[in-house]
């Protein structure tokens, strides 16, 4: 089967390149990328060596998918790419969704087409609901969440047939940089919590949502039940929760300070107005602290647990050690 993968060189991109690597049904694994060095790089630090057959690195110039003419045979597409964190409402239109509209121009009619969007594209979990389900209103309230909804619009006007568009809550993982804040956060003496309230949040280990779909690009989609779905680890945590087990296997003791939601505002603000405090914080900026503020982003997963007999497998605190070993500045202190 030959597969394309977007956003190789991301987060999640990465872990879906090493899964697809390691799965023999992928015969050619197309990498449209922009930064060619960067690509080069990755392989080498994950002992993959450049020049594998396997692979089929190409450039991305600007909104230009440069593919080649092998792409014409591509089977499945999953499109990880996309904007995360910006400054500007056009900067998420023009990477989540005029970005992908231009793929589609490059690809195959006959290719089936797998894209990642995110639970901020539903929006929060408001009451009186207590979890959302695909066929709940979506509701927004960040820009990064407009463009998601957009995108999926777009996609599903433009192929009713083979498309298939994934919702993920939280993603957890190691090589995620807007984890970091977390971990400086966990250990520290001193703790912030924004607001006063327990937050409750349904989230993904990065290698489970891998997994979830590297499954779904080797399966029939024609006789599922519908084409977009949540994929979710069936426990939710609470903010509280994170925080705790974080700073719990960073043998760190520390008491949590609850800050007003005002206060968090003002400080995103400020940030949003110094562009090196923006790069180290990349969550805390305008848009994105919004989602931040609310108080439940909990979803029901099962339809695609249903579909796919799929489940995920890794626990909070596998996640949360996995993340540490990996960050050079902490994994010292869970060998201790």
């Amino acid at each position: 089967m030959k597969l394309l993968i977007t956003g190789s060189t991301g987060f999640l991109g990465r872990h879906l390149l090493l899964q697809a690597l390691n799965d023999r049904t992928f015969s050619t694994i197309i990498l449209p990328v922009r930064n060619p060095e960067k690509l080069q790089q990755q392989l080498r630090q994950d002992s993959i060596p450049p020049q594998d057959h396997r692979l089929l690195p190409c450039p991305v110039v600007e909104n230009r998918w440069l593919l080649p003419p092998l792409a014409q045979e591509t089977e499945v597409v999953i499109h990880a790419a996309g904007l995360l964190f910006a400054r500007h409402r056009a900067d998420y239109f023009q990477s989540n969704v005029k970005s992908t509209l231009h793929l589609l121009e490059a690809l195959p009619e006959k290719s089936r087409f797998l894209a990642l969007s995110s639970q901020s594209a539903a929006g929060p979990t408001r009451e009186p609901k207590q979890i959302l389900r695909e066929q709940d209103l979506p509701a927004p309230i960040t820009w990064y969440g407009e463009s998601k909804l957009a995108m999926e619009k777009e996609l599903l006007a433009r192929l009713p047939e083979r498309l298939l568009l994934l919702r993920p809550p939280m993603i957890l993982g190691p090589g995620d940089r807007a984890i970091l804040p977390l971990l400086k956060m966990a250990n520290s003496s001193l703790r912030v919590k924004p607001g006063f309230f327990k937050k409750e949040y349904s989230w993904i280990a990065v290698d489970d949502l891998c997994r979830a779909l590297l499954l779904a690009a080797k399966q029939e989609w024609r006789k599922l039940s519908g084409q977009l779905y949540f994929v979710a680890n069936q426990k939710s945590i609470t903010d509280l929760e994170l925080l705790e087990t974080t700073a719990a296997l960073l043998k760190s003791p520390g008491v949590t300070l609850r800050l007003p939601h005002f206060i968090i505002k003002f400080l995103s603000m400020i940030l949003d107005q110094i562009p090196a405090l923006q790069d180290a914080y990349p969550s805390l900026g305008r848009d994105r602290v919004k989602e931040m503020l609310e108080q439940r982003w909990v979803v029901d997963g099962s339809a695609f647990e249903k579909d796919f007999s799929w489940i995920a497998t890794k626990s909070l605190p596998q996640v949360l050690e996995e993340i540490i070993l990996n960050t050079d500045s902490f994994k010292k202190r869970v060998s201790l």
